[in-house]
């Protein structure tokens, strides 16, 4: 028997994105209730466990203003802390560029992140798949949850997002990762080139292990990523159990992420940060903007286009610039020369500003 209940705003996905929002909605003091598919949260692990540090982040999008409440993470939820990443052109040139950061355990991070919003006063519930929405009501195979607003955190491929007509990412990038136990270097590497047409390779140390994997355009691929992350392992020197995978958008952000009474955000919005992949930091961004509108929507009346409007005057710049630096490296594709000689041009002082959202040439 299906169970009816009602909240003010019912959040799909308990990612990074859905628990930011449910927290910050459920601290202005609306009812909220998300939805999870997954029996736990955070698992299996999709993800290379890489974050910036709160600086690097306030120097990317100096628009979001004072991010320590989203940004600060209990000490055993770090992993190993790093201040340079180092890249690789296709024929292995290597380019040292300085950034901080640290690396993760995801799991636990996503649930930290949860139990943020539980402790704000929203209800989590896992096991949730959601079969439909519609205005007002969203359903799971054993629940009919009525809502003043629906939040779609539910990635790339958003039920929430595609029920209320809202466009998907442009360019759906697969990618696959895998720990490797392991001592390595404090310092994560990214792999450009045919290792992965389109995308880029990484390992990304933690401690006694590393995320080992890549991500492809299906534009440029010419064999499945599986085939491209075996290649990439022997060329490593490495033995790798069976890779997790998923999609990552790689575009700009969709036009429209408000439709009637509901929201899209994170990945399900495409706001990820087209250069790198890095979505977990906008996750975080987006979903503290959503949250506060969603809860002033039901609360105070206010049009939840405000949504759209501020994660925009926060973080659109950057994250356009890199979808722009995105779709020049994509002349490169296909050709080790044309990447090898870009890379040249661009030096490390330029790949500086390309891992970090900025326009790469004056």
């Amino acid at each position: 028997m299906v169970k009816e209940l009602s909240y003010d705003i019912v959040v799909v996905g308990a990612g990074p994105a859905g628990s930011t929002t449910a927290r910050f909605a459920a601290e202005a003091g609306a009812s909220v209730l998300v939805l999870e598919r997954r029996a736990k949260v955070g698992v299996p692990v999709r993800c290379g466990e890489l974050m910036p540090d709160l600086t690097e982040m306030s120097d990317i999008f100096p628009r979001a203003g004072d991010m320590s409440d989203i940004f600060d993470v209990p000490s055993d939820l770090v992993s190993l802390k790093f201040n340079t990443i180092r890249i690789f052109s296709p024929k292995n040139t290597r380019y040292e560029v300085p950034f901080s950061g640290y690396t993760t355990h995801r799991d636990r991070l996503d649930q930290f992140f949860a139990s943020q919003a539980v402790k704000a006063g929203a209800e989590i519930m896992t096991g949730q798949r959601v079969i439909k929405v519609e205005e007002g009501m969203v359903h799971t195979d054993d629940l009919s949850v009525k809502a003043k607003v629906i939040v779609g955190a539910d990635g790339p491929l958003s039920v929430v997002g595609k029920a209320f007509g809202l466009e998907r990412s442009a360019d759906l990038c697969p990618a696959v990762t895998v720990q490797v136990p392991g001592e390595f270097e404090p310092v994560p590497e990214m792999y450009f080139g045919t290792v992965a047409p389109g995308g880029y390779a990484w390992v990304i140390p933690k401690k006694g292990c590393a995320n080992v994997g890549l991500g492809v355009s299906k534009k440029f691929a010419k064999m499945t990523v599986g085939e491209y992350f075996d290649e990439f392992v022997k060329f490593r020197g490495l033995e790798a159990g069976k890779p997790e995978g998923k999609v990552v958008p790689m575009s700009m952000p969709v036009k429209r992420t408000v439709a009637g009474q509901a929201m899209i955000v994170g990945d399900a919005a495409g706001q990820v940060m087209a250069v790198n992949g890095g979505g977990i930091p906008m996750a975080r961004i987006t979903g503290k903007v959503a949250g506060t509108v969603a809860a002033a929507n039901v609360l105070k009346g206010t049009p939840l286009t405000d949504y759209e409007a501020e994660w925009r005057r926060q973080v659109y710049k950057p994250l356009r610039t890199a979808a722009r630096t995105k779709v020049l490296a994509e002349l490169c594709f296909g050709s080790a020369w044309r990447t090898e000689t870009a890379m040249k041009v661009l030096g490390p002082r330029r790949m500086n500003n390309l891992i970090r959202c900025r326009p790469i040439f004056p």
